[in-house]
């Protein structure tokens, strides 16, 4: 059967994905360390209003209110038996958002990592950590949700995991991972890697690609090192909205909406399909980035020189894909949003 995504990816060019979660929940109210998927219970009508500020920008797929949905990270805020329960309602929501929107829209299951080291370095197993992707990918399917969407992974035997875990629900997926240390994940992979970790997966994805990182020219540096391997999958984009600084105690990201939309186009030449932000982008930055996309002709694959002139340096000298050591300085790996 055919799913919503599919159908759009099979007739368009390109697709306009949403932007950041917590960066907009963080506006709308949300206090540091809280957990926006509690939300889903206690404010449902701003999570309804994070979703219609996407649809309401052109956005043809947002993400759902579960980055931190699993029990593993839901422990830590004495949750993780509301596993199912708060992913079912952040579907949910989203399912009646996107029903109302007039139009196509896709409802993405959001699903970050557990926030453990898999072993043998940690303590979890990849049989555990799909077990965990599981219990939240039905939660998820139950609200609605048209397809999942594993994001922010940084060890290939995570990604592995989420895959066989929503391999044994049967549903459609998309999978990203966050290239932020001299072109690597956190764990080294690299965008090779990650070309050759999708192909040889028994239940592949519908697409996949990079989000967050470190900020828009390095993502699409990774972007281009995936197109450059020419998957059979179409690439996603999304990359944070500019540099994170700390001003007046908050963090802001200084990525302006015309930065975002040269961003947007610069990702559909680089040989993305779907197009979005991740950390600090707002409804006001996707509008920008649609209308960029909807005005603007298709041109040639950029070269390095083009992207950072366009959007600025990048992070380190390295695109992750010379030998272990010879990249630049580790960076940590942030939360989505």
């Amino acid at each position: 059967m055919t799913t919503t995504l599919q159908a759009l990816l099979s007739g368009r060019d390109w697709l306009l994905a949403d932007g950041a979660t917590g960066t907009n929940l963080f506006n709308m109210g949300l206090e540091s360390g809280e957990a926006p998927e509690l939300w889903n219970l206690a404010a449902p009508e701003k999570v309804r209003a994070l979703y219609d500020g996407s649809i309401g920008a052109g956005s043809d797929l947002f993400l759902t209110n579960s980055f931190g949905g699993n029990a593993s990270r839901l422990r830590l805020h004495d949750a993780d038996g509301q596993v199912r329960e708060l992913n079912r309602i952040a579907a949910a929501i989203g399912r009646e958002a996107a029903d109302a929107a007039g139009r196509p829209v896709v409802v993405a299951g959001s699903m970050g990592p557990t926030g453990e080291i898999m072993a043998p370095l940690g303590p979890l197993t990849v049989e555990a950590a799909a077990e965990m992707f599981e219990e939240q990918a039905r939660g998820l399917l139950e609200g609605g949700a048209d397809v999942l969407w594993v994001e922010t992974i940084s060890a290939p035997d995570e990604f592995e995991a989420a895959a066989r875990g929503i391999a044994r629900t049967g549903a459609p997926w998309v999978g990203t991972m966050s290239f932020d240390t001299a072109g690597r994940t956190m764990m080294g992979v690299t965008s090779g890697d990650m070309v050759r970790l999708v192909a040889g997966l028994a239940h592949q994805p519908l697409a996949f690609g990079a989000n967050c990182g470190v900020g828009a020219s390095d993502l699409l540096r990774t972007v281009l090192g995936m197109a450059a391997a020419r998957p059979a999958l179409p690439i996603v984009a999304k990359g944070n909205a500019g540099i994170p600084k700390f001003v007046d105690g908050h963090i802001h990201y200084d990525g302006t909406p015309e930065l975002m939309a040269d961003y947007a186009l610069l990702a559909r030449d680089c040989g993305a399909k779907i197009i979005g932000g991740c950390c600090g982008t707002t409804p006001a930055h996707l509008a920008a980035m649609r209308r960029a996309l909807e005005t603007t002709e298709p041109g040639p694959a950029p070269d390095l020189a083009t992207i950072s002139a366009r959007l600025g340096e990048f992070s380190s000298g390295s695109d992750g894909m010379e030998p272990e050591g010879s990249g630049g300085g580790r960076e940590r790996r942030r939360r989505r949003g």
